[in-house]
């Protein structure tokens, strides 16, 4: 009776023995591989920012997301933000996955200038641009402010500071030899204030970085006739050298009811995404976005194409981006 007690004791340690060392090594394995918690998990859902609701990133985001969400199995769910900076700052604290913001509020965050001075983000990267916001230095066709400068001693509208127009006006200003402190009667107003200004003669032209052609620069010309100064061809090589977040871009003839283009710069709209997410679910989003954008209703869907998807990109590519983008071939 002992003996077969003790064979039985036996038995039943080698058993436990064995289900312990299965246990081990199948942990052993998930340590090594693509385990529980691995960031190469796809993940159920994604929370996209945007921006406001009266904006351009919110509707387009809307369906942008429906796009990730029916292509990759991935549930996103698009969100309303305060834009630009403060979805760079959502992306870094994890707060959400993917975001729109502009290429040089993107890039400041990176380096950690301007707004971001003294707190560089370091979690972010680029899927890939979507569509120029134009940087229009608006005036009237009788204000005899032919180049940027012209400008030298004017009233001009720069936007609030440490704002995207603001920083903007700055860089092209000082491309040109000019300061906002020492050179121009400098106002930071809002676009619908800067361009009820120049209708009222309080100021002699504005910067408005925006998508074109934009409501309150409509609006202006209804009422005078509208001119967007140039910039040239050799600042443009400059700014774009420079500050690699800006890009060529030409407002067409006819906009604003203006007879001839006009070639100025623009930073662009981007996607952002942490790098939390894995190669392999920012691949499929990436390749989502740009093989599925003719599905996008909204305006701004005729300017999303991979070709230009590099456009002003100031911080790295996300690896799963980049894959995309050297399989498509538009990456060397």
């Amino acid at each position: 009776m002992k003996r077969k007690k003790l064979l039985l004791s036996i038995a039943m340690l080698l058993t436990i023995s064995l289900f312990l060392a299965a246990c081990g090594s199948s942990e052993g394995n998930g340590g090594s591989g693509d385990g529980g918690g691995d960031s190469s998990e796809k993940p159920e859902f994604l929370t996209m920012l945007t921006g406001g609701t009266s904006g351009t990133y919110y509707p387009l985001g809307g369906e942008i997301a429906k796009i990730i969400s029916d292509e990759t199995g991935i549930n996103t769910t698009p969100n309303s933000s305060n834009a630009s900076a403060d979805n760079m700052a959502a992306l870094a604290d994890g707060s959400a996955q993917i975001a729109f913001t502009q290429t040089d509020v993107a890039s400041n965050a990176i380096e950690g200038i301007n707004s971001f001075e003294g707190n560089p983000i370091d979690n972010v990267q680029a899927i890939g641009s979507l569509y120029p916001e134009t940087i229009q230095i608006v005036t009237t066709a009788d204000s005899g402010i032919e180049s940027v400068e012209d400008l030298k001693g004017k009233t001009v509208s720069v936007g609030a500071p440490g704002s995207g127009t603001y920083v903007n006006a700055e860089q092209i200003l000082e491309a040109h030899g000019l300061s906002i402190e020492d050179d121009i009667n400098a106002q930071n107003l809002d676009f619908a204030e800067s361009t009820g200004g120049i209708q009222d003669g309080n100021i002699d032209a504005a910067f408005i970085t925006a998508g074109t052609p934009t409501g309150a620069v409509e609006g202006l010309s209804a009422t005078v006739e509208v001119k967007i100064v140039p910039i040239a061809e050799d600042k443009i090589e400059e700014l774009v050298a420079e500050y690699p977040y800006y890009a060529k871009d030409v407002i067409p003839a006819g906009t604003y009811g203006m007879e001839g283009e006009v070639t100025t710069v623009a930073v662009l709209a981007m996607l952002a995404v942490t790098d939390s997410l894995s190669e392999d679910v920012v691949y499929d989003i990436t390749k989502a976005i740009y093989e599925n954008a003719d599905k996008i209703s909204h305006a701004k869907g005729e300017f999303i194409k991979k070709e230009s998807a590099l456009n002003g990109i100031g911080i790295d590519l996300h690896p799963g981006a980049e894959k995309y983008f050297k399989e498509a071939g538009i990456l060397k």
